[in-house]
């Protein structure tokens, strides 16, 4: 009896770190499998240099925007790196739905597997450079709380930069209408480490390419591009998108218009050679 007791015990510790195998979630790629940044990426500029003396401008026009409450804090907003419901909720009026684990899991799903794999191309050039932070250079307090969090890490590229472009090209992908309040929404998500302090906009542009980068690797994955067309599915049914292209399509194709080649409008009772659609044709 005691045997099969410890039987059971042990075939059920087998399912249970079985299950917890398939709950840990597994990036597209290994790192080493994609491009190394480190070996991509120029040097962040010297502190001579006028790039530098472009970030100079740039960290005080960070300075003066905090004077703006709302926009410091959606900066301090911006800063959220562990609560990724938080994270996603900044894109939620871009991308135009609400982006939850129950809610929405398919695009869920392709978020997290995503920045899982990209997220940790950062680490091995901001360990390379080890570029010294803005708020470290001026001694300045920042306005997100992150002093502790980040002082003595390298500043460049920017990890929540690359994150957040990186977020902007996969919500685009999956809603391409959307893509005008998308990009905005990442735009200005990047240039809030720029007004926190947290980064020069050097850091900031760079992690842009960073992103794009990581974001083309994405497309040789199989498993991404079936991921991809789930959340884009999903995103349809939640909004109703699929039903309104498929109600603007007859109106479109009927809106046709035909033209004779000197490029006047054809009447319904023109006859010869005509262009339709960007087509030669005859007209009996």
């Amino acid at each position: 009896m005691k045997k099969i007791l410890l039987m059971g015990v042990a075939a059920i510790m087998v399912a249970m770190s079985v299950n917890a195998q398939d709950d840990v979630l597994q990036p597209y790629f290994e790192l080493d499998q994609l491009p190394k940044l480190v070996n991509i990426m120029p040097p962040p500029p010297s502190f001579d240099s006028p790039e530098f003396a472009n970030d100079i401008v740039r960290y005080g026009w960070g300075k003066q925007q905090r004077l703006d409450k709302e926009r410091v804090e959606l900066a301090i907003a911006d800063a959220e790196w562990d609560d990724h419901t938080k994270l996603y909720a900044q894109w939620k009026d871009a991308f135009g739905l609400e982006i939850t684990e129950t809610g929405t899991p398919e695009i869920w799903k392709l978020m997290e597997t995503s920045l899982a794999t990209t997220d940790p191309m950062r680490k091995e050039t901001k360990a390379f450079y080890h570029r010294q932070r803005p708020f470290e250079r001026f001694d300045d307090a920042m306005p997100s709380h992150e002093e502790d969090e980040l002082r003595g890490e390298g500043s460049y590229p920017s990890g929540h930069s690359l994150r957040g472009w990186g977020i902007s090209l996969l919500l685009a992908q999956i809603a391409p209408s959307r893509a005008n309040e998308i990009f905005s929404r990442g735009w200005d998500y990047c240039n809030s480490r720029v007004i926190v302090g947290a980064h020069w906009q050097s850091d900031v542009d760079a992690s842009r390419t960073a992103a794009s980068i990581g974001f083309c690797a994405l497309q040789g994955s199989e498993a991404f591009i079936a991921q991809m067309k789930k959340a884009q599915q999903e995103y349809q049914e939640k909004t109703g998108s699929a039903g309104i292209r498929a109600a603007i399509a007859p109106e479109k194709q009927s809106s046709a218009r035909i033209y004779h080649i000197d490029g006047t409008l054809v009447d319904e009772n023109a006859h010869g050679i005509v262009i339709e659609e960007g087509m030669k044709k005859v007209k009996p």
